[in-house]
């Protein structure tokens, strides 16, 4: 008899071009034994996180058979490859360096001011259309026509996307089981918004799944927003901002990263301190059997003890697939804007080699 697969949820932070990192880990996890022996039922992400929880569930509405291959292709379009692409991101990245680090002065520009908009233009006709232009690297590797006339889809996993409203301050979540996945929730939880303009579109503006869910988590236990049948017995989350640092920041430059690093944690950190209050309302029996049954709450919740790798013996189980210390140790804020193949490669291997030690540890336990 067929042993039934537990039912996995993937939650994917965002972090710009450190994201790179959870593509390297979901493609450890295929390739390691995770479709032989789990269920993915819903999948989450925002910023970088969003694309790369995207791809991996249009691979599944596509039936490819290799499912980290779509997702690998985009990141490969992404990177800076030719001299004139190398040169140019260099530039970027080495003066946001010195400007962070009190070296350049800095001078706030608009993405809507006619100088950005110059800028964009001449970068637009010197590099490949796929690597300035973000909306059409996305329609390159996903067919949105065919999304559309699909329409919301309820036999995938859930697809989740995190953004933030502009004009009304509230979070955005896109799911695709309520409806068909637009470029644009893809552009909306991935516009920073000094350096893109708000996603504007049905009459409301968003920004980057920063200020959202980063990323979101409390959805994937909730029966209304994935389904009934697709409520996980465990929750992954790839996490691309480390939770601590080792002393004060002092400089220009750490102060940046520490506050870049703390923010992108913050919604995280929350959400699974609200699973934390749910699991221990449960295991006291503060709700009648009634109210669970008809919101479709079926067991208790477990919560990382200190939000770590390490978990109570309870029903839900939430670790994290995070970088080693020593690749987190070199990087900084600059790096999530940083696409040259000498950040990108070394985050990716990362996330292969930390993934591959996650799968491997949690096959065994499932056989032990």
């Amino acid at each position: 008899m067929a042993v039934k697969k537990r039912k996995i949820a993937i939650t994917c932070q965002g972090g710009g071009s450190q994201t790179a990192f959870t593509a390297g880990a979901l493609k450890a996890l295929y390739d390691n034994g995770f479709s032989d022996h789990y269920e993915l039922v819903s999948i989450t992400g925002t910023s970088g996180g969003a694309l790369c929880a995207t791809l991996i569930w249009y691979a599944m509405l596509k039936k490819d058979a290799y499912i980290p291959q779509r997702m690998l292709d985009l990141w490969a379009d992404n990177t800076a490859q030719s001299d004139a692409e190398l040169r140019f991101n260099d530039y970027l990245i080495d003066s946001m360096r010195k400007v962070n680090s009190g070296k350049m002065p800095q001078f706030n520009i608009s993405p809507y001011s006619p100088l950005m908009q110059m800028m964009s233009t001449m970068t637009n006709k010197q590099f490949r259309p796929n690597f300035t232009d973000f909306r059409g690297l996305l329609e390159a590797h996903i067919d949105f026509a065919e999304l559309k006339a699909m329409g919301a889809n309820t036999e995938l996993p859930a697809l989740i996307l995190g953004a933030a409203e502009v004009l009304t301050g509230q979070l955005a979540k896109f799911n695709s089981r309520t409806e068909a996945i637009r470029v644009e929730h893809i552009l909306s939880s991935c516009a920073v918004p000094n350096i893109f303009e708000a996603v504007e579109f049905d009459g409301k503006a968003y920004w980057d799944g920063l200020f959202s869910d980063n990323p979101p988590v409390d959805e994937v236990i909730m029966p209304m927003y994935v389904g009934e049948n697709n409520l996980p017995d465990e929750i992954w989350v790839i996490k691309i901002n480390p939770n601590g640092c080792k002393e004060v920041p002092r400089s220009p430059e750490a102060i940046s990263d520490r506050r870049n690093e703390m923010i992108g944690n913050m919604s995280l950190f929350q959400q699974l301190n609200n699973i934390r209050t749910l699991n221990e309302l449960l295991l006291n029996n503060a709700f009648t059997p009634e109210f669970l049954e008809k919101n479709g709450v079926k067991a208790a919740i477990n919560m990382p003890r200190g939000l770590s790798n390490e978990v109570e013996e309870r029903a839900y189980h939430i670790p994290f697939i995070e970088m080693s210390e020593a690749l987190q140790s070199k990087l900084d804020c600059e790096s999530k804007l940083d696409r040259s193949p000498k950040n990108i490669q070394p985050l990716m291997n990362d996330g292969e080699v930390q993934a591959t030690a996650f799968i491997k540890a949690r096959i065994a336990a499932l056989k032990a």
